[in-house]
């Protein structure tokens, strides 16, 4: 398995423990998933929408690498003020937009070879400051990031009295 077979597995587990982690938060009322649970984002919610904030920042910087054709979509979206910004307020509209998220990762993924991570990315930071670092390695931290914060998700609904369930990248390694 070459690094880009990696990246397109975590793009699968991603993607698949996303949507138990938003099937698992619909069991919970609005109230609920917006409760501060003292979490470093406050809420469930407020934790979910960290995520799709870090993803979109994350996906327009990839969107200008040379590999970045298949995230063109996310051009469009609206640049994030805050990676604490609360961009929809609601479960719903939300998921919409980690689904979008996700399906475009999942193209993008598909679409990447080994070379294409060699090519370094330069970029700015939400402060501003110009960065060039390796973009096959930023791709781990894109999902990396997710899988913290899921977890902590995670840990905040089975808090609220909802099991996810496991979450394991196993779970999707087919045996040998």
């Amino acid at each position: 398995m070459d690094r880009a077979d990696h990246l397109r597995l975590m793009a699968e587990y991603n993607a698949w423990m996303n949507q138990r982690l938003y099937d698992a938060a619909a069991k919970l009322g609005a109230d609920e998933l917006a409760a501060d649970r003292g979490a470093f984002f406050g809420s469930i919610l407020g934790t979910l929408e960290h995520v799709v904030v870090g993803d979109t920042i994350w996906l327009r910087r990839f969107a200008e690498h040379p590999s970045g054709g298949p995230l063109s979509p996310v051009r469009d979206l609206p640049q994030p003020t805050a990676l604490s910004q609360i961009q929809f307020g609601a479960l719903a509209p939300l998921r919409e937009r980690r689904e979008f998220l996700d399906r475009l990762i999942g193209r993008w993924t598909a679409s990447l070879d080994d070379a294409d991570l060699d090519v370094p990315l330069a970029y700015r930071s939400t402060r501003g400051e110009a960065f060039t670092k390796p973009f096959g390695l930023l791709c781990l931290h894109v999902f990396n990031h997710q899988t913290h914060h899921r977890g902590q998700a995670t840990a905040l609904l089975s808090q609220a009295g909802v099991d996810v369930g496991a979450t394991d990248l196993l779970l999707l390694i087919a045996s040998t």
